[in-house]
């Protein structure tokens, strides 16, 4: 249990790791580099999500960080959804599920790239 737990810290501190691994695992086994990528976008998303809900909390001293995060989420799915009923007359939530997954890992990636750059100036500054 505690080799489980621990593993999620390190992926959850370091996002990119879970993404390099299943990339390469998942291109070594189907030969596939498409799919590989979709794969590891989808998987480092939750890991991404953890990540950047710390390092919010951390940056600006809260716990709103991961209810934050939550509630875009569900703003994206009313969103898409929206503009998915309007456009094709219907939901298909499968379709709705993987863009906003995916759109979060774009906006996920981006925040913690600046929040670790944010955390690690603080830091520097704090330190002198």
């Amino acid at each position: 249990m505690d080799l489980l737990r621990n593993s999620i810290i390190v992926f959850s501190i370091l996002p990119f790791v879970p993404f390099l691994l299943v990339y390469f695992v998942h291109y070594r086994w189907m030969n596939n580099k498409n799919t590989a990528l979709l794969l590891a976008m989808d998987v480092t998303t939750a890991f991404l999500i953890l990540s950047v809900s710390a390092l919010f909390n951390n940056i600006f001293n809260t716990g709103f960080g991961f209810y934050l995060i939550l509630l875009l989420l569900l703003i994206a799915v009313g969103l898409v959804g929206g503009a998915q009923n309007r456009i094709k007359g219907g939901v298909d939530l499968k379709r709705m599920g993987r863009a906003v997954w995916r759109m979060t890992f774009v906006l996920m990636s981006t925040s913690y790239i600046l929040f670790a750059i944010i955390g690690l100036i603080r830091y520097i500054f704090k330190s002198m």
